[in-house]
């Protein structure tokens, strides 16, 4: 299984972009952010600013993208870690399970640092990420502004 991956140094596409953020928009399973929340965590990845940036990868199954994970960088270490997992989904396929496995093994080689990600407490995805090394380690609570 190839990974491909998009980064600041990379010329993508808007189609492409476009094509990442559809795919995630449909396969998000149990989340319901926006096409342009998704869209804005997908610039902000692939922004070539040093204050911005992380990275996308990315599988194919004839042509089409079965699987997609998008990495942003914090630029905090210390207090908060050096990479956040915004999204990872994958299509309806058989070996979607292994798809994840794939690009979340493939992100934690790429990244440099700690990672956090935000999961839902009845994810199935949970097992996944403690059997990679992920800990629960905080309850995090958001207060959206008035």
């Amino acid at each position: 299984m190839r990974v491909n991956i998009y980064n600041s140094i990379d010329t993508v596409s808007t189609l492409e972009k476009k094509e990442i953020i559809d795919f995630l928009h449909q396969n998000l399973t149990g989340y319901q952010d926006n096409w342009s929340e998704i869209q804005n965590a997908v610039e902000y990845a692939l922004n070539p600013n040093p204050a911005f940036g992380g990275f996308i990868l990315y599988v194919r199954k004839e042509g089409k993208i079965a699987g997609t994970l998008v990495m942003t960088k914090t630029r905090m270490k210390g207090f908060m870690p050096e990479n956040h997992l915004v999204y990872m989904a994958s299509g309806q396929e058989n070996d979607h399970e292994d798809i994840e496995n794939h690009l979340l093994q493939h992100a934690l080689k790429m990244s440099k640092g700690n990672i956090s990600l935000h999961v839902h407490d009845n994810d199935p995805m949970i097992k996944t990420f403690e059997k990679a090394g992920f800990e629960i380690k905080y309850l995090e609570m958001r207060y959206a502004g008035k």
